[in-house]
């Protein structure tokens, strides 16, 4: 009797209770929440590296092309030198600036990186409009693939600036929501830089490519 007595307080000693279970299940399920959510997290990060490697890549493209489109120009005009210098300084001041991966949550940094391209499109349309006015340089051979050039170049960037604003919204989004919000605080991430409205309408206005005669 004794025995039976002493097997079943052991058996009953095994049992877990259930506020045990009950505990154990919410750890499993936090933290298969944080794990989903840390690697969402991550997967919309590389999203955004990637888009903004882009556009890095397109404007620094159009800034190759520059050279060659000043000297080409300075080839068949005299009296433009103003303009050829804006381009060349504005030229300059974009290839000063550069904005690496840990910069892209610092609004100021990303402001002048719009700021220094825009100068450098205003810059690059005074220059094509001034080219109206030289008929051998528009009937010229190089003239017109760096217009060419430089007329894919606008449309990439244009592209790639569209898909970065895209992975920007969608990885901001995510990490002010629940439960990205949670690792966003834990894993100390912060929402990146956008480009700002007024200059998303600035810079949307690529420069003119026009080969009319």
């Amino acid at each position: 009797m004794n025995e039976t007595r002493q097997l079943g307080n052991s058996n009953s000693g095994n049992k877990i209770k259930p506020i045990y279970l009950i505990f154990i299940a919410v750890i499993v399920i936090l933290g298969g929440m944080f794990f989903s959510s840390y690697n969402t997290s991550q997967t919309y990060d590389e999203k955004v590296i990637a888009s903004w490697s882009e556009v890095v890549n397109q404007y620094q493209r159009r800034a190759d092309l520059v050279p060659n489109l000043v000297n080409t120009v300075k080839g068949y005009t005299n009296h433009e030198k103003e303009v050829l210098t804006d381009v060349t300084n504005a030229r300059a001041r974009v290839g000063s600036i550069q904005v690496n991966i840990d910069q892209l949550s610092d609004p100021q940094v990303i402001k002048q990186f719009q700021e220094a391209q825009q100068q450098l499109s205003s810059a690059l349309s005074r220059l094509i409009a001034v080219s109206e006015n030289y008929p051998d340089l528009k009937a010229s051979t190089l003239y017109s693939d760096l217009m060419t050039q430089l007329e894919g170049t606008e449309n990439r960037i244009t592209v790639a600036r569209g898909r970065y604003i895209a992975t920007i919204q969608e990885y901001n989004s995510y990490i002010r929501r629940f439960p990205g919000v949670l690792v966003a605080k834990l894993m100390g991430y912060t929402p990146k830089a956008q480009f700002t409205v007024a200059n998303e309408q600035a810079i949307s206005v690529a420069p003119t490519v026009s080969f009319d005669k």
